[in-house]
């Protein structure tokens, strides 16, 4: 199932813009190519914190009805991936989203985040939520410019000090 496009106009910098224009497609959570993904998202992560990210995940948490695993393409590139999993009746949690270093600054990470809201609202739930680390500010940046708040720490790392959560009322 594909998504309609996601498109806009982004502000790159101070006085560029640029078209950005990505198209979603669902895959499973442990597809070839979703796995290649979270590879890399893992050796980013590495990089940033010293190691992967450990917190426990279960392929089937991303499948319909409950949740989603979208890659993103500009063309016929694939520029990155996301996923949703149900965290409550009305919540869920945006997990995995990441875009690949050469395609980053293009406005595609704006235009994915703007996908998943829209495909959690169509899937019935009223609130998002996230969690990522102070070791990826421009990830917190993009939550935040994107008008998302912060929410009382969930998850795997809930207790960490590097660690931030953050929630956004889907209308």
């Amino acid at each position: 199932m594909s998504n309609p496009r996601a498109t806009g106009t982004v502000r790159v910098g101070k006085d560029r813009r640029v078209q950005a224009e990505i198209e979603v497609t669902d895959v499973s959570y442990d597809a070839d190519v979703a796995v290649q993904l979270i590879e890399e998202i893992q050796l980013d992560l590495t990089g940033r914190y010293g190691g992967p990210d450990e917190t426990p995940v279960d392929p089937a948490a991303f499948a319909p009805p409950d949740g989603a695993f979208l890659l993103a393409y500009a063309g016929a590139d694939l520029v990155g991936c996301a996923g949703l999993r149900r965290h409550t009746a009305d919540e869920v949690e945006l997990k995995r989203m990441y875009i690949r270093v050469s395609h980053r600054r293009q406005g595609h990470a704006r235009r994915l985040l703007g996908a998943l809201e829209d495909r959690a609202r169509a899937m019935g739930y009223r609130q998002l939520v996230l969690e990522t680390g102070l070791e990826q500010p421009e990830a917190i940046a993009l939550y935040e410019s994107a008008g998302y708040h912060p929410v009382p720490a969930f998850g795997y790392y809930a207790d960490s000090a590097l660690s931030r959560s953050y929630g956004k009322t889907l209308a």
